[in-house]
């Protein structure tokens, strides 16, 4: 789990907190659409994540755009994410700046009609 060090601990705790509490809804019509609570990017290419839930083993679900526009729903491994090296030996980061304003799903509706995460 070298990737742990990539999430500020709040925002960390606040992605296992929402695992947990959507661990039983999954696919019934009580499934929580959370406000993502990272985003990740890749610093030297386009690729960008929007994670909502994360259990302990660094399965994350959210949007993923690998900058080939057509950015999707689904599950994440961290584990891979976290392999990928760029640069000078750059990885994965967490945007600390950012702040979502709205439920992932609406981030995904707007990435799929402009072929990227946006915002």
């Amino acid at each position: 789990m070298d990737w742990i060090h990539v999430f500020k601990a709040e925002d960390l705790q606040q992605l296992h907190l929402n695992w947990k509490e959507n661990l039983e809804r999954k696919g019934t019509h009580e499934e929580r659409d959370f406000h993502p609570a990272v985003k990740l990017f890749l610093p030297w290419a386009s690729a960008t994540w929007l994670l909502t839930e994360m259990d302990d083993d660094g399965l994350a679900f959210g949007l993923a755009d690998l900058g080939f526009g057509t950015p999707e729903l689904g599950y994440i491994s961290m584990d891979e994410i976290y392999s990928v090296k760029g640069p000078g030996g750059l990885r994965v980061e967490q945007d600390i700046h950012w702040r979502a304003n709205k439920p992932l799903s609406s981030y995904a509706i707007d990435a799929r009609q402009h072929g990227r995460i946006r915002g």
